[in-house]
């Protein structure tokens, strides 16, 4: 039970310390849509979405208002595209990713997650025709977004899905070159991609989910970063167990509101109410920043020795935090390090003070991975496939989720700025570090085994 004291410094999160509700995501399972007529399968999906999410935006912003606190993102997560479409080319997966557009704009929603495909271990034909529809598909849609595993701990590693989603991100660049390339925004590529998960845009329901299900991203980088200050005026020398402690209490508290929020969405829409997943996820506001948290710690710059240690400690005490306010945690949970929808990432990167090196190293110990990193246009296919391999084997290694979102900005160079927009923010170009020619080593193809402790049955 949270104490008086503990009720009404939840109350100054929600009037000064930007808590919030980062996004209510409803799944909705599709398998039993599929088929090979492509006129019959978009009707479908159109009535089972609209049918399952026409009051899902409405429903949020009442219980949002009801409890005052605000519910940002409303979006939707549907079955893998790959899936339950593999019956269609790439240029019908292009019409569905259109299709799915359409119903977004109706739902209102702010995002569709689940145009997907799933090829750990190998591409079935599906896999092969959503893959390459990707770079038409999001340059022609506002709210689809994408996602493929290429790697899992219990697989290996697939690096010929590895290299071909190096020419993809190229491609998908360059058709959005008058944007800076924002179709990558909007393309995830993984390792252990979770089910569950709200946060786009590796959102999708996963083969195990139900029919419909309703699950909740908190947030609250803002909210973490005041506790530590408040904790530290009192007590500058403070341990960090100590520091650790008051994480893990403000993130208890921010956890239960979100499960009070989407449990009683999911109640009031008739659905199962899922998981919540408890990253702390920025956005370009200030105050509102997960690279602050670093400074408040103690560093004077993400990314300055030290950055690995101290978001060990913000990671493991806000998981520990979260898992004891509620009974059913999933998602990716953890801190997020987008570098374009952080302000002081940005700001950091910007300064030097972070570079792509570095936010691979601190993958190891966070729950996502190199996130919209935006890296010069003229970075080859060969440079991107490797340094998405070198982040998949963080993420099998050690038996976590990990991910890229790099955006190669088509005409700029080391230094520049891309501008993306909105929640997806805008940041320096961070310079790649790459011996130019071809990398035969990501060439040889094939799979990257499964590490021994995959071994486990």
């Amino acid at each position: 039970m949270l104490t008086q004291r503990e009720i009404l410094s939840t109350i100054e999160m929600l009037r000064n310390e930007h808590l919030d509700v980062r996004t209510v995501t409803l799944g909705i399972n599709l398998f039993d849509c599929a088929g090979h007529n492509l006129a019959e399968f978009k009707r479908k999906i159109q009535d089972r979405i609209l049918g399952l999410a026409e009051n899902l935006v409405e429903t949020c912003n009442e219980v949002g208002d009801k409890y005052g606190i605000p519910v940002v993102n409303k979006r939707i997560a549907i079955s893998p595209v790959a899936a339950v479409g593999a019956a269609f080319s790439a240029g019908e997966m292009v019409e569905i990713a259109h299709t799915l557009d359409q119903i977004a704009g109706k739902a209102n929603v702010d995002f569709i997650g689940g145009f997907s495909a799933l090829v750990e271990k190998g591409m079935a034909k599906g896999d092969r025709a959503l893959i390459a529809a990707v770079p038409q598909a999001l340059t022609e849609t506002d709210r689809v977004c994408a996602s493929v595993n290429v790697a899992s701990s219990k697989a290996g590693i697939n690096m010929d899905a590895v290299l071909l989603m190096g020419q993809i991100i190229k491609k998908a660049a360059e058709m959005t070159a008058d944007r800076d390339g924002i179709a990558c925004a909007k393309l995830c590529v993984f390792a252990n991609i979770p089910q569950d998960t709200p946060f786009m845009a590796g959102a999708y329901l996963g083969i195990g989910e139900p029919d419909a299900v309703i699950n909740v991203g908190v947030s609250g980088p803002g909210v973490v970063k005041k506790a530590v200050d408040r904790a530290l005026s009192t007590r500058p020398d403070m341990p960090l167990g100590l520091i650790s402690e008051e994480i893990k209490r403000t993130a208890y508290k921010v956890t239960r509101i979100g499960e009070l929020i989407g449990r009683e969405v999911a109640e009031q829409l008739g659905t199962q109410f899922g998981v919540v997943d408890l990253s702390l996820a920025p956005t370009p506001n200030v105050g509102d920043s997960v690279g602050e948290i670093f400074q408040s710690l103690g560093l004077l710059s993400i990314g300055v020795p030290g950055t690995t240690a101290a978001l060990a400690l913000l990671n493991d005490a806000v998981k520990k935090g979260g898992a004891f306010a509620s009974s059913y945690v999933g998602g990716m949970s953890g801190a997020f390090v987008p570098v374009s929808e952080d302000l002081n990432i940005s700001k950091a990167a910007e300064e030097g003070h972070l570079t792509i090196e570095k936010l691979e190293a601190i993958t190891s110990v966070c729950s996502v991975g190199l996130d919209m990193v935006a890296i010069p246009g003229d970075t080859s296919e060969d440079t991107i496939a490797a340094i998405m391999a070198d982040e998949m084997a963080i993420g099998v290694i050690n038996k976590k989720t990990t991910a890229t979102r790099l955006i190669p900005v088509p005409g700029k160079k080391a230094g520049e700025r891309a501008c993306f927009g909105g929640l997806l923010g805008e940041s320096i170009i961070m310079p790649v570090k790459n011996i130019p020619g071809p990398n035969r080593f990501i060439r040889h193809g094939g799979r990257i085994p499964a590490p021994i402790q995959s071994l486990t049955n």
